[in-house]
């Protein structure tokens, strides 16, 4: 494995295990693309990365293999490569998931979650073309309509296809043209939400989660072989 970026040691917080602490360190390593895909990881050098001993590294990289945000080889744990096919099929479940939080939503979202709701659109114009701004706003709009859909297993899915989808390089917001579209696919969400219509929100949400995937598949064909 190629050495990582120097790093402190870990900090933990108070109340929360060592174990814990690695795991979420990482997670967030492999979400923010700091490994390569295909990459090895190998305990003793993540070991001396965090500064930590090899066992809460050993029960992190069995945790994250077991939520399949690493793949196991014959020689260890590795940083999947998603295939297209992959990326097909976890698009696909990402849209059926995504209508049935918005439509959901269109029935318990409280006003307090639509306020909030409507506040990210306006955040999300007012970043513009600002792709890491308007990635981050995405993630919490789709955050806030999760727990505005008021079930806690759908979340759960949701979490963990988020997590999966976050090892894909780059963001679909650096696409000509896309912030602008974007927001007017999560506006139209939000107003099937706010308007109780469960079945605009849900065949809005599903659009949108369909045209960034045909977005994705665009970026992927331009990336270097």
């Amino acid at each position: 494995m190629p050495a990582p970026r120097p790093a402190a040691a870990l900090r933990k917080a108070p109340g929360v295990s060592l174990a814990e602490s690695v795991y979420a360190e990482l997670k967030k390593a492999l979400q923010s693309g700091r490994f390569e895909p295909g990459e090895r990881l190998r305990e003793e050098s993540l070991a001396a990365w965090l500064k930590v001993s090899r066992t809460p590294v050993r029960e992190a990289l069995r945790r994250l293999t077991a939520e399949n945000l690493l793949a196991a080889t014959e020689h260890g744990v590795a940083v999947p490569q998603l295939t297209q096919n992959q990326i097909i099929e976890l698009y696909g479940i990402r849209s059926v998931l995504e209508g049935a939080a918005a439509a959901m939503a269109a029935h318990h979202a409280s006003p307090v979650e639509i306020d909030m709701l409507k506040q990210l659109l306006a955040e999300e114009a007012a970043a513009k073309t600002d792709a890491p701004r308007l990635r981050a706003i995405n993630t919490e709009l789709h955050a806030c309509i999760y727990r505005a859909a008021n079930n806690r297993y759908l979340v759960r899915s949701l979490q963990s296809l988020h997590d999966e989808l976050e090892q894909l390089r780059g963001t679909t917001f650096s696409f000509p043209g896309r912030p602008a579209d974007a927001l007017k696919e999560h506006t139209a969400i939000v107003r099937g939400i706010e308007r109780r219509d469960a079945d605009a929100a849900e065949q809005a949400a599903r659009a949108h989660v369909n045209t960034a995937l045909r977005i994705r598949l665009q970026l992927m064909r331009r990336e270097p072989t």
